[in-house]
């Protein structure tokens, strides 16, 4: 049976990649094969249709193994379980206890508390954790940046005065200062001496992390992932620097150091993203001479994003955030937070939060992610991709440590903006459809209305807690909004207009373009709120016409061919007369005669979506 398989094999002979192109280009009768097959990326690379055996040759990568360095395939080597993590906002230390062990039954493995630094004191931990056995389950703080300090200490006399077993204590506490310079502009800066005096506080337990560097932040305000992943080995190797310069041994420095990774929405580049970061961080760490190759090791938590995630159509939240997850768990990540379908409009429902566990404990225990280690490992087209990323964000790394390090390029403003920069391009490109989001700049959902859901705004998370040298903020800060907030905007805005405008669509002549037309006038416009009228089709523009006055059309869009409109458009034009705005579905040949005719709106798909709307909520006097 051997003898004939290899016989087999030996019968034909393999294509080279050059031969696949050569094909590729027939097929394609003459098109641009860049164009048409090739995947320019936002982080500055291109990636090919297909890939082979012979574009991994030279990745040093294809050799390693899981559990070993460069960890590329991931810190574990027996099995990929991960935590399932589900974060509670104290407001009261009972109800929040009380929170914590009921979700401890429904599968989640750990806990974030965000605590009040006001309220804080040994009585509030045991208050806060009664009942939670700290050995079985990871155990997550935050709290202001003045008193991470303070809630170090409170922890290790707790979990000592409990007699726990200090190797099986795990977590973090979140102590990341340089995280308000980027965010709120800042200077934190005479915080970041206390990082060593909190790793003293919590030396008895190795598996306890506590200093954090929370990317997330970068990705919840839309950096490109090579952004977020070159901004982040900067900001880790600027906290083990001074950590080393401190006098804290390098084994221990960069132990206790966790990366707060978000998790986008582009599935394979996601997985690349967290292979290559552990790439990429356990080469930093080496040069700084650990004892171990195990201090190499990069901990990774992963939070689903919130810049993707829309309040319209808003159980699409959860397609998005769950394959977010697939890709942060095939990627061998520590510990997930699927971030509720209801965060951008509400405080998260118990229902939201359900829903939220479930989609990783079905990966977990339905679809078994956690039993296969590095499933994407030799993967031709992760592989490279996992190459290509790594190699621009190092790119960027390189270029943050030429600036001094990354405390220094946040007080110069070169990371914020940076992230602003293309959060704004990415705005325009979603003004543009040039980036799709569903439900909101494509397909909405027609019928939708508000029901009273607005944005939540985020707020100080100090309160009155500041400190004096906080209370400036001479930097640059990082400007928040989430994609789909300006097209909500918008149809907020509609929505409270004295009339829903209507669209009416004067559909006429050839059938097949009448119809694409106006199922794309319909979805452009829609967009805005407004409410849509298709039909099957007018003998007459006058009869179209008279059927949309008779509707209370605002708005009347021709529907028609290219051809077609040479000889509908005027007449249609004349015949509503101004009773409604009038708009031409194309972009016709014709175009500039219909403009000296008077005909101004044109809609399709090279014209600036969201700047279209707005000119036409203007024009309907809604404000």
């Amino acid at each position: 049976m051997a003898d004939s398989k290899e016989k087999l094999f030996s019968d034909f002979t393999a294509p080279t990649k050059q031969e696949w192109i050569d094909k590729i280009i027939v097929d394609l009768k003459g098109a641009d094969y860049q164009k048409k097959m090739v995947w320019k990326t936002n982080e500055g690379f291109s990636m090919e249709p297909f890939y082979q055996k012979e574009d991994l040759e030279g990745m040093a990568q294809t050799n390693s193994l899981p559990g070993q360095f460069p960890y590329l395939r991931g810190n574990k080597k027996d099995s990929n379980n991960w935590y399932v993590r589900q974060n509670i906002k104290v407001t009261d230390a009972k109800e929040a206890n009380t929170k914590a062990l009921d979700i401890l039954n429904k599968g989640v493995t750990s806990l974030g508390f965000k605590i009040p630094a006001k309220d804080m004191d040994a009585a509030y931990i045991e208050t806060l954790l009664d009942g939670i056995q700290a050995e079985a389950v990871e155990l997550n703080f935050a709290t202001c940046q003045g008193h991470t300090l303070e809630l170090a200490s409170l922890l290790a006399n707790y979990f000592t005065a409990k007699g726990y077993d200090a190797n099986k204590i795990t977590g973090s506490v979140n102590f990341d200062p340089m995280q308000k310079m980027l965010t709120k502009g800042k200077d934190t800066a005479a915080l970041l001496p206390n990082a060593s005096t909190i790793i003293k506080a919590l030396e008895k337990f190795p598996k306890f992390r506590c200093i954090n560097v929370n990317a997330d932040t970068l990705c919840n305000n839309g950096a490109y992932v090579y952004q977020e992943l070159g901004y982040a080995l900067a900001w880790g190797n600027e906290y083990l620097s001074q950590l080393v310069e401190a006098g804290v041994p390098v084994d221990q420095a960069a132990k206790s150091i966790k990366f707060n990774f978000g998790i986008g929405g582009v599935y394979f580049m996601e997985i690349a993203k967290f292979r290559a970061a552990r790439l990429l961080w356990s080469h930093i760490v080496k040069k700084y001479n650990p004892q171990c190759d195990c201090a190499c090791k990069m901990y990774v938590n992963a939070t689903t994003t919130t810049y993707n995630m829309t309040i319209f159509d808003s159980y699409v939240n959860m397609l998005r955030s769950q394959t977010e997850t697939m890709s942060a768990a095939l990627a061998n990540v520590d510990s997930i937070v699927v971030t509720p379908f209801d965060a951008p409009y509400e405080i998260p429902t118990d229902f939201a939060e359900r829903i939220a566990r479930n989609q990783q404990l079905l990966l977990q225990e339905e679809s078994h992610f956690d039993k296969i280690v590095d499933v994407a490992g030799g993967s031709y087209f992760i592989e490279k991709l996992t190459q290509s990323l790594a190699e621009e964000a190092w790119k960027l790394f390189l270029s943050i440590e030429d600036e001094g390090g990354f405390l220094a390029a946040a007080k110069a403003g070169t990371i914020q903006n940076a992230i602003n920069e293309t959060n704004a391009a990415r705005h325009a490109n979603a003004g543009k459809r040039k980036e799709f989001m569903l439900g909101t700049n494509q397909f909405p959902n027609f019928n939708e209305k508000s029901e009273g859901k607005t944005p939540i705004k985020s707020g100080n998370c100090c309160g009155s807690h500041r400190h004096d040298q906080e209370c400036e903020k001479p930097y640059a800060k990082i400007e928040a909004s989430r994609l789909a907030s300006d097209f909500e905007d918008l149809r907020l805005q509609t929505e409270q207009a004295a009339k829903q405008p209507v669209a009416f669509m004067l559909t006429i002549g050839n059938l097949a373009m009448r119809q694409a037309r106006a199922q794309f006038s319909c979805n452009f416009l829609a967009c805005a709120g407004y409410k849509v009228i298709d039909n099957l089709g007018f003998e007459t523009v006058e009869e179209g016409v008279d059927a949309a006055l008779k509707a209370g059309a605002d708005i009347v869009v021709l529907c028609s061919s290219d051809d077609e409109y040479a000889e509908y458009a005027i007449p249609a034009f004349k015949a509503l007369d101004g009773r409604a705005m009038f708009v031409v579905a194309g972009a016709p040949a014709c175009a500039n005669e219909l403009k000296a005719a008077g005909i101004e709106n044109f809609i399709h798909v090279r014209v600036d979506q969201l700047k279209t709307l707005k000119e036409y909520n203007a024009k309907l006097g809604i404000k």
